[in-house]
């Protein structure tokens, strides 16, 4: 069952054609992975889905109603879309506890104890509940993603969204937070991967879909895609990635 459908949908940023006729689907409890050069539209896809930009044209349905029409509550839209940073957003004027706690009681309305609650099972789900009273700038870099993601999941998103979670991160931080969204994977939530990590794709995404230059060059399984690619320009691209 489709949780999300993109038709023809387009992103200008002056003259310049970010995205251009943009056509997909994410099935419920789906990892979809998104690879492709730096400048293809990848980030600003994933910022669309959940409205942090406003397309230019075409649709996104969100179980079947089209977003871009008419009143929504943009809170609760991007509670349920939810979305994981490169740069990790966090609070840096609050603990690891508060930046759990905030959103649900501005946003779900939930009362202080099933905040904390909720808070303190989803960072013991990611391996930081030593840290629920750590300041952000006391913290690693995996730390604080591990804590982002965990912020992300106390709003019981249908659809997290992942901006290159690894990318500012020292290699040896990258496969903890790869670990925790494998996790997640295998849990059956619906997940949209942008990323560098080829291996990650490979071995954890149901689909990949390639972009350059603001198109949907190819998608397919990872086999399918990584094994047998069709076009030329995912060959180019593959051919300079390495996958262990």
């Amino acid at each position: 069952m489709s949780i999300l459908s993109v038709r023809h949908l387009q992103k200008h940023f002056g003259d310049l054609k970010v995205l251009n006729d943009i056509d997909f689907e994410v099935q419920e409890g789906e990892t979809v992975c998104i690879i492709g050069s730096s400048g293809s539209g990848k980030s600003t896809l994933l910022r669309c889905l959940n409205l942090l930009e406003m397309p230019d044209g075409g649709e996104i349905c969100y179980h079947d109603k089209n977003i871009m029409e008419g009143h929504i509550d943009l809170n609760m839209h991007r509670a349920k879309i939810g979305m994981v940073f490169q740069s990790f957003y966090l609070f840096n004027n609050m603990n690891v506890l508060e930046n759990c706690v905030l959103g649900q009681r501005k946003v779900l309305k939930r009362d202080r104890k099933a905040c904390e609650a909720k808070a303190l099972e989803l960072l013991t789900k990611v391996g930081m509940e030593k840290f629920v009273k750590a300041m952000p700038s006391t913290l690693s870099g995996g730390q604080k993603q591990r804590v982002a993601i965990a912020r992300a999941l106390c709003m019981d998103p249908e659809v997290l969204l992942f901006d290159e979670p690894t990318s500012a991160l020292d290699p040896e931080m990258v496969n903890d937070v790869l670990n925790v969204m494998k996790g997640l994977s295998g849990s059956g939530l619906t997940m949209v991967v942008v990323t560098h990590e080829m291996s990650f794709a490979h071995d954890v995404a149901d689909r990949v879909i390639f972009m350059d230059k603001g198109v949907i060059e190819e998608e397919g399984t990872p086999e399918q895609l990584f094994d047998n690619p069709q076009k030329e320009r995912t060959k180019a691209f593959l051919s300079h990635e390495k996958i262990n």
